[in-house]
């Protein structure tokens, strides 16, 4: 129970500093490889490396969840 405490404390304090850091204003979705596409009144949004990072973060956190 304690290792998984301090790993989401290490968590907090990562994405703490990333939003100090950004003014609270973290580009997630707004990244360069993001697609959106105008036509109209229809918008088409396809966050491809919005969704490339989320899934190496998710991976990363369960890699270091098996590890300790």
């Amino acid at each position: 129970m304690a290792k998984t405490l301090i790993i989401f404390g290490i968590f907090f304090i990562i994405v703490g500093l990333a939003w100090h850091f950004t003014d609270g204003n973290i580009p997630i979705g707004k990244l360069p490889g993001d697609i959106k596409i105008r036509s109209g009144n229809a918008v088409l949004y396809l966050p491809i490396t919005s969704c490339v990072l989320a899934s190496v973060l998710l991976w990363l956190i369960g890699f270091l969840f098996r590890k300790f």
